[in-house]
C-alpha cells in the first residue's frame, strides 16, 4: 500500500489516473441519461435559436459533474492532501452541488434569471470566504497592483459570474463549449502539474477527462446529447476557479514555475468566450435592447450560417483561441500593458478574420457554380440569379424561411443535394418550355385548318 501511494504522490500519473477515471465513468453514466430522458421525453425542444430541429436529450452536464466530482473526491483521497486543501475540495464540491441543481431545475422547467443569478453568488461566496480563493493583484495590469480586501472579493465576484455566463453563452453549437473548455482546462493543467499542485492537477484534468467522454456523445449523429445549463453553469465555474487560481499560484513565493505576463494569459486563454459575449453584449446596446435577450449573433451563429458545418465552425473557433495563447506567450517580454492592448486588438482581427475567409468561400463557390452553369449551356433568366446553386452557401440550420431570392426553403434541401435540385429545376423550365412550343404550334395549325 505504501507503494501505491508512493506511485501516486507523482502528478504526471496523478493526472493520467484522474482523467482516465473521469473518462470512464462518465463514459458509462452518459447512455444511462440519454435512455432516460428519452424514456421520460425530457428532451431539448427546438426553438427559434437552437441549432438543431429534432428533440435531443439534455442533462449531460449532470454525467460529467459526478465522473468529475467522484473522480475528484477518490484521487484527492488516495494522494493524502493537506487539510488546506482538502477544505479547498469539500468547498469546490459543494458549490458545483448548488449551480448542478440550478442547471437541471433550468433544463427541465427554466429558471429566472435572477435565482440563477442568486445561486451563482453563493456558490462563488462559498470558495472566496471558506478558502480565500480570490484575486488579489492586477500585477502593474493598468497601473494596477495589489487590491485593497474588498475590491479584492467584488472583482473576484465579477469575474466568476463573468465567466460562468460566457461559457453559457457559447454552448450554441456541437462539440464548441466542450472543445474550448478543454483547451482553457488544459492550459491550466499544465501550469499546475509544472508548480506540482496535487488539488488543482486534479481539478484540471478530472474535468478534461469528462467533457472527452461528453464530447464523444456531443458529437454523435445517432446518440447526440447536449450539456445543458447544469454543465455550462458548472464547468464556466470550473474553469474561473482554475483562472483564479493560476493567478494565485503565479504570485506565490513557492512557485518554482511562473509566468511575467499571468493576467494577459488569462485573458488569451479566455479570449473566445470573453470577446464573444463582448462582442454580443455591445451589438445588443448598440439596437437598445437588453444584454440578455437572446438572439443568433454569436460568432458561431454567423459561421453556421456562411455554410460551415458544427464540427467546421468549432475546429476553426478553437484553432484561433489556441493562436491567441501562442501570441500572449510571444509577446511576454513586452510591457504588460502594451500586451494587453496587442493581445485584445490581435485577438479580435483573429476571430474577425473568420468572416473574411467564409466571405472569399462563398465568392469562390458562387464563381465555380456560375461557371459549372454556363459550360452546360444552361444559363437561363428565371426572375433569380444565374448561380441558383450558389443558394447552398447560405444554407444553415437558421434559414429556416423561404429564400428571398430563390424562392426556395434552404432548410427542405441539404447543401450537397442543392446542386441536384437547381439541375432538376432547370430541367423542369426547359420540359415546360417545350410543351409550351409544342402546344402553341397545335393551336397554330388548328386556327389554320378552320380558317380554310
Amino acid at each position: 500500500m505504501t507503494y501505491f501511494y508512493d506511485y501516486i504522490s507523482n502528478t504526471y500519473i496523478l493526472a493520467f489516473l484522474g482523467g482516465l477515471m473521469a473518462f470512464v465513468l462518465a463514459n458509462r453514466i452518459i447512455p444511462v441519461i440519454i435512455h432516460t430522458v428519452r424514456s421520460k421525453n425530457l428532451m431539448d425542444e427546438p426553438g427559434d435559436r437552437s441549432a438543431h430541429s429534432t428533440k435531443t436529450p439534455t442533462l449531460g452536464g449532470v454525467g460529467m459533474f459526478v465522473a468529475f466530482a467522484v473522480s475528484l473526491i477518490l484521487f484527492g483521497i488516495l494522494a493524502g492532501l493537506e487539510r488546506p486543501d482538502l477544505v479547498k475540495l469539500l468547498s469546490l464540491v459543494l458549490a458545483t452541488i448548488i449551480l448542478i441543481f440550478l442547471g437541471i431545475k433550468d433544463d427541465l422547467i427554466a429558471l429566472a434569471a435572477r435565482k440563477k443569478f442568486l445561486g451563482q453568488l453563493i456558490s462563488t461566496g462559498i470558495v472566496i470566504f471558506l478558502t480565500d480563493v480570490r484575486i488579489t493583484s492586477f500585477e502593474g495590469l493598468l497601473g494596477i497592483g495589489e487590491l485593497p480586501y474588498l475590491v479584492s472579493v467584488l472583482f473576484t465576484v465579477f469575474v466568476f459570474i463573468l465567466v460562468i455566463n460566457s461559457f453559457n453563452l457559447i454552448d450554441g453549437i456541437d462539440g464548441l463549449a466542450g472543445t474550448i473548455s478543454i483547451i482553457t482546462s488544459l492550459s491550466f493543467g499544465l501550469f499546475f502539474l509544472l508548480n506540482r499542485d496535487f488539488l488543482m492537477v486534479l481539478v484540471s484534468f478530472s474535468l478534461i477527462g469528462a467533457i472527452g467522454a461528453f464530447l464523444r456523445y456531443n458529437l454523435s449523429g445517432t446518440r447526440k446529447l447536449f450539456m445543458g445549463d447544469s454543465g455550462s453553469m458548472v464547468i464556466g465555474y470550473l474553469l474561473a476557479y482554475q483562472g483564479i487560481r493560476f493567478l494565485e499560484l503565479n504570485l506565490s513565493a513557492s512557485s518554482t514555475f511562473t509566468i511575467s505576463n499571468g493576467p494577459i494569459l488569462l485573458l488569451a486563454i479566455l479570449s473566445f468566450p470573453l470577446l464573444d459575449t463582448l462582442r454580443i453584449f455591445i451589438i445588443r446596446a448598440r439596437e437598445r435592447r437588453s444584454p440578455f435577450d437572446a438572439d443568433q449573433n454569436h460568432i458561431h451563429h454567423r459561421l453556421l450560417e456562411r455554410g460551415l458545418s458544427h464540427k467546421q465552425a468549432t475546429i476553426l473557433l478553437a484553432i484561433v483561441n489556441i493562436l491567441v495563447i501562442e501570441l500572449a506567450v510571444l509577446l511576454k517580454d513586452l510591457e504588460i500593458n502594451v500586451q494587453l492592448v496587442a493581445v485584445t486588438l490581435l485577438g479580435s482581427l483573429l476571430y474577425t478574420l473568420l468572416f473574411s475567409l467564409n466571405r472569399l468561400r462563398e465568392k469562390v463557390i458562387k464563381f465555380n457554380d456560375l461557371r459549372r452553369v454556363k459550360k452546360q449551356g444552361r444559363v437561363i433568366r428565371m426572375g433569380i440569379q444565374d448561380g441558383f446553386v450558389s443558394q447552398r452557401i447560405v444554407s444553415s440550420p437558421f434559414n429556416k424561411r423561404v429564400s428571398k431570392k430563390t424562392g426556395v426553403n434552404s432548410s427542405d434541401a441539404s447543401k450537397d443535394k442543392e446542386w441536384l435540385i437547381g439541375e432538376k429545376r432547370i430541367k423542369e423550365w426547359e420540359k415546360s418550355k417545350k410543351q409550351n412550343l409544342s402546344t402553341n404550334k397545335w393551336k397554330e395549325n388548328r386556327k389554320s385548318a378552320i380558317t380554310k
